[in-house]
């Protein structure tokens, strides 16, 4: 799997600690890798992270992503060999109340990432992870393409459009010729189980339904390219593999990872779907809701790219995806998950799903 490229590999992902990070950490490991991870410390209560108690299982390293003195010591010390790049503030909401760290931390967090990097002779690959909300959206009906403009509106997509703007001047400065090659990564909205942060549609209602309240939603009208949370990385493991491999032509490149620009849904159509699988989840939408910060109500990826120059395609359909994620918080409230069998369990279920498919990462 993967081309067995993470086996014995030494392999840093910052964010770890994070909802996508501790997924990716936990699937690097069962992959073999010497793993480590740099994060400020576990996100949410409870967290993926300390559910499954990857600190146990990897190298831990905690500090900010904003002190570069910090991250340039872990660098020295665990010397990886490949590197996710995935720490960052998510939030647009909290982008809203804190605009200025925001900016820090998605920004010069990159910085600090890229010059870590400039000084790092042990790293052949590293995959700077942004955001869809990269794109400067005009809410058209087509998906964005890796050339199209950089633009976010609000503080959280615009510290993403800034984030991904630096990497690109990075490796056009330094990087493109050299040990170390770079590549750039946006994905769409992921869900899965164990994302517990706040303000997003899947967390927000599995808090609502433990406590047995009604999820009030701001906007059941928008779309987004929903996918579930192994998704992306699927996309993130190989394309890094390619990029590590010596004879690669990828260096320097953007990929987009998401759904097929056909399974697009609206964040009622989500809830819909999640009640299925659950019917004691419940919802409204008051009046007056989401009148006042600005939040795209349509946003799709094209992922032509990454089909033809990495022959990568989404496994799960819309509703595998709802099934996979409501599954995973049924088992936490049933058994508080408390280790890493069941997100384990899963990651062998979603390969086993790519295998039958011929998925091009599942070959060795």
């Amino acid at each position: 799997m993967f081309n067995n490229i993470y086996s014995g590999k030494r392999v840093l992902v910052t964010g770890h600690t994070g909802f996508k990070g501790s997924w990716l950490s936990l699937w690097l490991k069962e992959l073999g890798a010497e793993v480590a991870g740099y994060s400020l410390g576990s996100v949410g209560n409870p967290s993926h992270f300390d559910l499954i108690g990857l600190q146990g299982q990897i190298r831990h390293f905690t500090g900010d992503i904003r002190d570069s003195a910090r991250l340039a010591g872990v660098f020295r010390e665990f010397q990886p060999e490949l590197v996710f790049h995935m720490a960052a503030q998510a939030l647009v909401k909290k982008s809203y109340a804190d605009p200025a760290s925001t900016f820090e931390v998605n920004a010069m967090g990159m910085v600090n990432m890229m010059e870590c990097l400039r000084n790092a002779p042990s790293v052949r690959a590293a995959l700077m992870i942004t955001s869809d909300k990269a794109y400067r959206n005009d809410e058209w009906c087509w998906g964005y393409r890796e050339c199209d403009p950089l633009a976010g509106h609000d503080p959280y997509s615009a510290s993403k459009s800034c984030a991904d703007l630096i990497a690109q001047s990075y490796w056009r400065s330094f990087f493109q010729s050299g040990p170390t090659r770079i590549a750039i990564s946006r994905a769409g909205n992921v869900i899965g189980g164990g994302d517990w942060a706040e303000d997003r549609i899947v967390p927000d209602c599995m808090r609502a339904l433990a406590r047995g309240e009604t999820t009030v939603i701001r906007s059941p009208g928008a779309t987004r390219p929903w996918q579930h949370v192994l998704e992306p990385l699927s996309g993130y493991l190989y394309l890094a593999a390619q990029l590590a491999e010596p004879e690669n032509r990828l260096n320097g490149e953007a990929f987009n990872f998401g759904p097929d620009s056909t399974v697009n849904h609206t964040v009622g159509e989500l809830l819909a779907a999640m009640s299925r699988r659950w019917p004691d989840l419940r919802w409204e939408t008051p009046e007056g809701t989401g009148k006042h910060d600005h939040e795209a109500r349509l946003l799709k990826l094209n992922c032509d790219k990454a089909l033809i120059y990495l022959q990568w395609k989404p496994t799960l359909g819309f509703f595998q995806t709802v099934e996979l994620t409501v599954d995973w918080y049924r088992e936490w409230s049933r058994n508080l998950i408390s280790d890493p069998s069941f997100s384990l369990g899963q990651i062998r279920q979603y390969c086993e799903l790519a295998k039958e498919q011929d998925a091009v990462w599942t070959k060795s």
